[in-house]
């Protein structure tokens, strides 16, 4: 993620805007570009954001693109998430993609689970 300079961020001066630019790797082997938006509350531990993130590469061996769309909130650290495949945003052999991205953070490392389902094209 790469911070925005204030020039480029959109409204108020307390909402951050990051590029997002992932390299994923297992039975994704993509890369991920995309926009994020987010803001961190006076009270400690609570936060919110949302993005677009455009991945594409391959998926088991298919190849394409699809968006994800996220949404994260922290209530005073207690963490809640949504990752999911944009609904007919997939393209090539992955066409008919659908799918949530599960992300764990441990030592400052991210980790996503994947479960989707990709239409039989046969």
């Amino acid at each position: 993620m790469v911070p925005q300079s204030a020039e480029e961020n959109v409204g108020d001066a307390s909402i951050g805007r990051m590029a997002l630019d992932k390299i994923f790797s297992g039975d994704l082997d993509a890369t991920g570009k995309g926009q994020m938006l987010a803001m961190r509350a006076a009270v400690e531990g609570s936060a919110g954001y949302v993005a677009m993130e455009c991945v594409t590469g391959r998926l088991h061996g298919l190849s394409g693109s699809f968006v994800l769309q996220h949404s994260g909130t922290m209530t005073r650290a207690a963490p809640q998430l949504s990752v999911t495949v944009v609904p007919d945003s997939a393209t090539g052999e992955l066409v008919g993609l659908t799918g949530t991205l599960g992300i764990t953070i441990i030592d400052g490392k991210h980790r996503y689970d994947f479960e989707y389902t990709v239409p039989d094209a046969s």
